[in-house]
């Protein structure tokens, strides 16, 4: 595994190979409005769950079935119409008493061999994967999987910091399918990715997407205070809903959820990845806040409460 000195050394060579791209993108960020966008979502009466989509979400090792369980939450409560979980941790890869409608199965061990019988039409990598060879194998097998979108979050996110071979891999994905990988690093898994300290990332957020657009050739989400969103060839969106209520743990599962419902259905109701994300990130912020109106939080707002209201949120703006 190379050092943390090696992978800040290649941060910075191909951050250098992609100068004009960067400062092509605007050094001020535009304000996120996505949720007239959510009318494509729209069901016509003979629609079935095969138009809302298949998603696959992996993670789940021991001690952290609870980040997957909350990503898959969201994802069934979001709309997508078949929710699988991969589940790493055998103890914990058993129905859930409590949402039996999530399909939850040990992760096989084989993982290309499972992509390829499952058909998805999205996957999410991430929520409590841990950082062992055989969340490593999954992610490989997700990087390599062809043309569907993927979302990456949290220890998937940490993989690819630690690893040139992963970093090579995703970067060679979205050469072949440019605009079907998201990421969704905070603060602390950007800081990562890039070599930096959590303090530079914060004191200019704009320029740390940026890099993080360039190192990857991603779509990049770096959450926080006012969440970015950024691509290749974009313009940055910044997000203004959300309050310190979010600063819990679980939230950005959800987030990786909600990103793969909406992308599952938007793939039968003319929504990309680029969409999608910006409509879940509005989304799950101004679910937040509506929950905060009425006096939920911001001290004590979980989760699992967002889900939730997202939902009555996503229904009305149909």
């Amino acid at each position: 595994m190379p050092s943390e000195y090696s992978l800040l050394q290649l941060a910075q060579a191909l951050n250098e190979d992609h100068n004009t791209q960067m400062t092509s993108m605007p050094s001020k960020p535009h304000t996120l409005s996505a949720l007239g966008l959510i009318s494509r979502l729209s069901r016509a009466p003979e629609e079935h769950k095969g138009h809302a989509g298949k998603v696959i979400l992996v993670g789940g090792s021991a001690g952290m079935a609870g980040a997957l369980l909350l990503a898959g939450n969201a994802c069934l409560h979001l709309g997508a119409g078949w929710t699988i979980l991969e589940m790493l941790d055998p103890a914990s890869a058993h129905a859930d008493h409590e949402q039996p409608e999530l399909m939850i199965r040990l992760a096989n061990t084989d993982p290309k061999q499972s992509l390829k019988q499952s058909l998805p039409d999205v996957l999410a990598i991430g929520p409590g994967l841990g950082t062992s060879h055989f969340a490593t194998q999954w992610l490989k097998a997700c990087l390599e999987s062809e043309k569907i979108p993927l979302v990456i979050d949290a220890d998937a996110l940490n993989l690819i910091a630690d690893s040139s071979e992963l970093l090579n891999a995703l970067q060679l994905r979205n050469q072949h399918y440019p605009g079907q990988t998201v990421l969704t690093p905070h603060p602390g898994e950007a800081a990562r990715l890039l070599g930096q300290l959590i303090s530079d990332i914060q004191t200019d957020r704009v320029s740390a997407v940026k890099k993080l657009v360039s190192l990857t050739q991603s779509i990049v989400i770096l959450k926080g205070q006012h969440t970015l969103i950024a691509a290749p060839d974009r313009d940055i969106l910044q997000c203004e809903q959300g309050n310190p209520g979010m600063g819990t743990g679980g939230m950005g599962d959800v987030l990786t959820g909600s990103i793969s419902a909406i992308t599952a259905q938007g793939v039968r109701h003319h929504l990309n990845l680029w969409e999608a994300s910006c409509v879940a990130v509005q989304l799950h912020a101004s679910a937040a806040d509506s929950l905060m109106q009425k006096g939920t939080g911001p001290i004590g707002l979980t989760p699992s409460e967002t889900i939730i209201e997202m939902r009555t949120l996503l229904n009305n703006l149909l």
